[in-house]
């Protein structure tokens, strides 16, 4: 059998719509968190992974939006940072988004995959919600990070702020777990949901 030639991510058809009818430009940090928990509660509801995030321009314009499609596209990388940043990147037509002073906003600190991912694109700012601690206690296992990664990427110019609107992001971990979402960790173990 052949490797296929095509690397095919969507996002749901719900996200397209949802963000039709919303406002292109999110003044306040507060705004565009609550925006992304939106998008995290809606995710839930559809069946996909707790995690969602976006990203703005300097001025607070949306370049792009993604929910965790993990388990529903069969793609370990389908990460909502990653498929934020990559939804940026195609709108603007450009891999770097230095340029436009971007601003990556999480439901959760990222995992190892996602801190490699937003160094990368070249963003200028990281806002997220949940910590690291809350995402594992529900079981996710989010890989190894160097302890000290905010200041390594303070150090690299990039702003980093955790915690925004922490509870209601925890509320929407915990209501995933409640109903039995998977949890598709990267190991071997047993990734069954846990009581």
């Amino acid at each position: 059998m052949p490797l296929p030639s095509l690397l095919h991510l969507t996002l749901p058809h719900w996200l397209r719509d949802y963000l039709a009818s919303q406002p292109s430009h999110w003044p306040s940090d507060e705004q565009r968190m609550q925006l992304v928990l939106e998008l995290t509660r809606r995710n839930i509801e559809a069946g996909d992974g707790p995690f969602a995030a976006a990203v703005f321009d300097a001025q607070g314009r949306l370049l792009g939006a993604g929910v965790n499609q993990v388990t529903r596209q069969q793609q370990s990388l389908a990460h909502a940072e990653v498929l934020a940043l990559a939804m940026a990147e195609q709108h603007l037509g450009d891999y770097q988004l230095t340029r436009v002073g971007a601003q990556l906003v999480s439901s959760a600190e990222p995992c190892s995959m996602c801190l490699g991912a937003l160094h990368w694109a070249g963003i200028s700012s990281l806002l997220y919600a949940a910590s690291d601690a809350d995402v594992r206690a529900i079981g996710f296992d989010e890989g190894d990070k160097p302890a000290h990664w905010a200041n390594q990427l303070r150090e690299r110019g990039i702003q980093v702020r955790g915690g925004l609107a922490a509870q209601q992001a925890r509320q929407l971990l915990h209501s995933y777990r409640q109903q039995g979402g998977p949890l598709y960790n990267g190991s071997h173990k047993d990734n069954a949901p846990r009581d």
